[in-house]
Parts: C-alpha cells; sequence; structure tokens
C-alpha cells in the first residue's frame, strides 16, 4: 500500500479555530469533543466502515467562528453528521466561545467538498 490514499474511502474532519490562541491541550480536548459529537451523528454504515479502515482523522484549521458556522451549514446541506463544539469557559476561554468542528465519518470524496480548501492545523 502507498500513501494511504487508496486505503482510506471514509475519514473524519476536525476543524479548529487557531484565532483564539488555545493551548495544546486545549485545542486537543476541543479536537476530541468534535471527533465524538459528529460520530455519534453518524450512519452505522458510515461508523462501521470508518471503524474497519482505521478511524482516519484530518485536523484542519480556520481563522474564526464565522468560518466554523458557513463550514457547519454546507456539510449539513450536504447531509454530514457534524457536531459544533461550544465551550463551557471552565478554562482557557469565556462561556459559550465556539471552538471546533467535527464532520463525518463519512465518505471522503463527500467531506472533501466542504473541507477540500482548509489548511492543515
Amino acid at each position: 500500500m502507498t500513501g494511504g490514499e487508496d486505503v482510506f474511502k471514509y475519514k473524519q474532519c476536525l476543524i479548529l479555530r487557531t484565532d483564539l490562541k488555545l493551548s495544546c491541550g486545549k485545542m486537543c480536548a476541543q479536537a476530541a469533543h468534535a471527533s465524538i459529537g459528529a460520530f455519534e451523528k453518524a450512519s452505522l454504515l458510515d461508523k462501521k466502515a470508518w471503524m474497519r479502515e482505521g478511524q482516519k482523522k484530518v485536523a484542519l484549521k480556520v481563522q474564526g467562528e464565522r468560518s466554523l458556522y458557513e463550514l457547519k451549514a454546507t456539510a449539513e446541506i450536504q447531509g454530514l453528521p457534524v457536531s459544533l463544539i461550544i465551550d463551557a469557559g471552565y478554562t482557557e476561554i469565556p462561556p459559550g466561545t465556539v471552538t471546533a468542528l467535527g464532520i463525518g465519518p463519512a465518505k471522503a470524496e463527500l467531506i472533501d467538498k466542504v473541507t477540500g480548501s482548509l489548511p492543515l492545523l
């Protein structure tokens, strides 16, 4: 097998805001919330296929809250499972701060239509 692109037909994307200047640990926690939240909304078929393939996850970045809302709306129109993360505000940021978005697991080709232009985190 080469490169992995042939192997993974399913994936999950975790999109994080870099304008918040979160610590590495906080960003990881927000990504984990987004991953679990989106996973819970995925179809059983997509969950099983994604898990069978090795649970490919891609971490991406955006510069602001508006971008997350726009991506969420686009993903929902495409019928993709999404989870927008709004922080409780116990540690680094105020309550109600939108931090991350999880999309998928779903077919990679569908997710790429929404996230394909975003830079890696």
